[in-house]
């Protein structure tokens, strides 16, 4: 399961969590594996029923306002009792001084107390964000993707089969890499595929015979992109003599990662085609789908009727052959 420790999340900048630690450094290792938050009011008035330690425990106006209004015996007891609990974390808000017995407490059980100047609403709603990215599955894939024409493709097939030299030949049509060789795909809810790369490999391809090159400084930063999600998977597949393939694009399969299944287009390889293009259209092909109209289904449905009509007028042509 994909975690964070408390350092991690700390040390991130892009989230914009402007997170200072005030206590507790000793447990910065701790490590945080579920996205959601948890406010620990009840607890601090003494139920703990529903407290999930493994969530980060997040402290505002409220919260604080009560801790300082208890008396001091109960308040000790309460966080005391809270902090046994082993605690992933606490964070307050809005830049807030928090109680001395809190800050005791943390530093006593090794829980790191941090502070941000965003408003608990914000804040919630950031962590939150910066948590689901983070957590949700991650894996890897063999192959390419690329952006074309806003469309994710993700082009795979066996180690040699072209699928660095079709990205490059897309990537000269004005389309933009996301990764080459090794693609990082995180899931994003509610069921969503984002593809990156790696951060070793970043805007690099290989093109056997030539070697490594560097996208982004040889057409600029308008042929690369971050992260992309992906729509489409093509497999390049070497040609088979004899082989039946797909002619009319009805039959429709599915490419599976993260058990989150993309459309899957086979397309043969062979000295002659132009693979370039072909992915290019299918891109296209893709976009007109996403917006209701199947080319394949609707040639499809005018070939039913048009055989439908023919029948009926070879069959009224015998009856009244018949009949004279």
């Amino acid at each position: 399961m994909p975690g964070l420790t408390i350092q991690e999340i700390i040390n991130e900048k892009e989230a914009g969590l402007d997170l200072e630690l005030l206590a507790g450094e000793q447990g910065l290792d701790k490590v945080v594996t579920v996205p959601r938050i948890q406010k620990p009011g009840l607890a601090i008035a003494g139920y703990f029923a529903n407290l999930h330690p493994d969530r980060i425990q997040v402290l505002g106006s409220t919260e604080l306002s009560y801790i300082f209004q208890l008396p001091e015996k109960v308040a000790r007891k309460n966080i005391r009792r809270l902090c046994e609990l082993d605690i992933s974390c606490f964070i307050i808000t809005k830049s807030q001084t928090p109680p001395e017995v809190l800050v005791a407490e943390t530093r006593r059980h090794g829980i790191p107390l941090l502070r941000s100047h965003h408003i608990s609403s914000a804040f919630i709603s950031l962590i939150t964000q910066f948590l689901e990215e983070r957590l949700l599955p991650s894996t890897t894939v063999h192959g390419v993707l690329v952006d074309v024409l806003g469309v994710g493709v993700l082009l795979v097939g066996k180690s040699g089969i072209g699928k660095s030299e079709c990205a490059l030949d897309l990537v000269l049509r004005g389309h933009r890499l996301v990764a080459d060789d090794i693609v990082k795909v995180r899931m994003k809810l509610p069921a969503v595929l984002f593809g990156e790369g790696m951060d070793l490999l970043h805007y690099h391809m290989e093109i056997r015979g030539l070697g490594i090159i560097n996208i982004k400084h040889l057409f600029g930063v308008a042929a690369i992109r971050e992260r992309k999600k992906i729509d489409l998977a093509i497999e390049l597949v070497e040609w088979e003599d004899g082989k039946q393939y797909d002619r009319l694009g009805l039959e429709e399969e599915t490419y599976k990662i993260l058990d989150l299944e993309i459309p899957l287009l086979n397309i043969p390889v062979r000295p002659g085609r132009n693979m370039t293009s072909i992915v290019e259209v299918a891109a296209r092909n893709q976009l007109l789908k996403e917006m209701g109209y199947h080319s394949a289904k609707e040639f499809q449905d005018r070939l039913d009727k048009r055989m439908a009509e023919v029948a009926w007028l070879h069959s009224h042509t015998i009856i009244g052959d018949n009949l004279e």
